[in-house]
């Protein structure tokens, strides 16, 4: 993969796109004071790059409880008995491939893995703890730590200033 630099216009991009992914190539042009061609090859090099990963649409949870009931937010570190590469990688695999685990951040010191989960209710998250916690014998150790209050969500990446 090729070096990409960034630019003063490529950083104004990014930062419009991380507020609002859904603006028109218009809109988007007009906003950071470019041309709508311009903007559009710029926008495709970024995603080419693989600095935009993907685009997606972030649900409220107080609207979405509205409609199907409060979910069940756990922050869960989990440590391993065996921290070989391949035990590692293969737990990682697994807590990444489960459609309830939101994050999983591989860290140290302390516990392996801290996961962010979702699930429906106690009996989705009891369902999940037996998949990814109980079967696994190498699963050491696990301590959810269950939300009350999702006071910020931030998926904004910080970018450098241009002058």
């Amino acid at each position: 993969m090729e070096q990409i630099t960034l630019d003063a216009i490529d950083i104004r991009l990014l930062e419009q796109l991380q507020t609002d992914a859904s603006l028109s190539n218009q809109s988007l042009a007009e906003l950071v004071h470019v041309s709508p061609p311009t903007c559009l090859r710029r926008v495709k090099r970024l995603h080419d790059a693989g600095l935009i990963e993907r685009q997606v649409a972030l649900l409220s949870p107080d609207k979405l409880a509205a409609v199907q009931g409060h979910g069940l937010t756990a922050i869960v570190e989990v440590t391993l008995d065996r921290q070989g590469a391949e035990l590692l990688d293969a737990f990682e695999a697994r807590a990444g491939a489960d459609d309830a685990v939101q994050q999983c951040w591989r860290v140290s010191p302390g516990p392996d893995f801290i996961l962010v989960v979702a699930a429906l209710d106690m009996p989705g998250y009891l369902a999940l703890a037996q998949r990814l916690f109980t079967s696994d014998a190498n699963v050491r150790n696990v301590k959810s730590f269950f939300s009350i209050k999702r006071s910020k969500f931030a998926p904004r990446m910080p970018l450098a200033a241009f002058p």
